[in-house]
């Protein structure tokens, strides 16, 4: 049994400048409607054609790069999604765009979640996502379309459960984790 986490490719919605807290709450909306701006490499293409079951978040640049590899989804589910941002209220301070997603990102793994979700709900959801890969995996190999930060926690999960790393998630863009279950 193996399972496939795939980061989506590269989305056609560049940083920008300097934002301040409203001009970023609108970028990252901007970013989460986002098709990919590049196609797969040819390894991407290669371990994503191994797949039995293909699963997907259900966000444009996860389903854009799914196109890209040429795959129909088995099952598309929020349940994948990538972990939003949390946004400070109010705050008129102006910071480049990938500089705030640093900070905001590294305040939600201390805790903040403003009205996002929290890292505990996070994770759960994760544990969920790795069960239900789990039980697709009973079919054959699996593939999972999705993102940098939830591939990231379901990997977690999955290693938890036992299961093995071929190949350990990377952020970049295409990247894949490979995982296999233990023969014991």
């Amino acid at each position: 049994m193996t399972i496939i986490l795939m980061r989506h490719g590269k989305p056609d919605h560049p940083p920008g400048p300097r934002h301040n807290v409203q001009a970023l709450a609108e970028w990252c909306e901007a970013y989460d409607l986002s098709q990919v701006s590049d196609g797969p490499p040819p390894r991407s293409l290669s371990i994503a054609r191994q797949a039995t079951v293909v699963v997907c978040s259900p966000l444009p640049r996860a389903r854009s790069s799914l196109s890209q590899l040429g795959l129909q989804p088995h099952e598309v589910d929020a349940l994948f999604s990538e972990v939003a941002v949390p946004l400070l209220p109010g705050s008129q301070l102006q910071l480049p765009t990938l500089l705030w997603l640093a900070l905001l990102r590294v305040l939600w793994l201390c805790g903040y979640a403003g009205q996002s979700e929290s890292l505990r709900h996070a994770r759960h959801r994760a544990s969920l996502a790795a069960d239900r890969l789990i039980e697709h995996a009973r079919q054959g190999t699996v593939l999972l379309l999705g993102h940098g930060i939830m591939n990231k926690m379901i990997a977690r999960e999955l290693r938890k459960r036992g299961w093995q790393a071929e190949k350990h998630a990377s952020s970049r863009h295409w990247s894949s984790a490979i995982y296999h279950r233990p023969f014991i």
